[in-house]
């Protein structure tokens, strides 16, 4: 049997009223998708869900040694503008990732839909906390719909 692979995506901003529930939710979530074979995760490395979903995976690797983070970055100067406290979690996630691929140097027009295409491919779920029907969460959970990937949208 090959690798299974769930990859995220979401919002860089997560509503207020979903901030209690989310991060359980996903725990809970990664609970399932481990038991059924999922151990290899991809997610994009922006703040907001991206960073949760992460996190999370970190977390479960402590009990599942067998579970793999892998970090798909669209360049490797996308945190130049953030605040520090943002800066910390990235860099802390960074240090703990199983793989980090970058799709560009830096930052230019068409970095984030390749990133965005390279998590979905291969991939079997898609793990989304997506409330909008435009930009690059919404893109990217129509890319995996397309590719005929499971979706699974947390915003609802």
């Amino acid at each position: 049997m090959g690798t299974k692979i769930c990859m995220f995506t979401g919002h860089r901003t997560i509503a207020t009223k979903d901030l209690s529930i989310l991060p359980e939710k996903l725990g809970d979530l990664l609970e399932k998708l481990i038991a059924k074979g999922y151990t290899e995760f991809r997610t994009g490395g922006a703040i907001g869900f991206d960073t949760l979903a992460a996190l999370k995976v970190l977390e479960k690797k402590e009990k599942y040694p067998e579970v793999k983070l892998h970090l798909y970055l669209p360049c490797r100067d996308q945190d130049k503008k953030w605040e520090d406290n943002l800066k910390s979690a990235y860099h802390y996630v960074l240090e703990r990732a199983d793989s980090i691929r970058y799709c560009s140097e830096s930052y230019n027009q068409g970095c984030m839909m390749k990133r965005n295409r390279e998590m979905v491919n291969g991939a079997e779920i898609c793990v989304a906390y997506c409330k909008k029907s435009s930009g690059g969460s919404a893109y990217t959970v129509g890319y995996a719909e397309k590719k005929g990937l499971t979706v699974i949208n947390l915003s609802k």
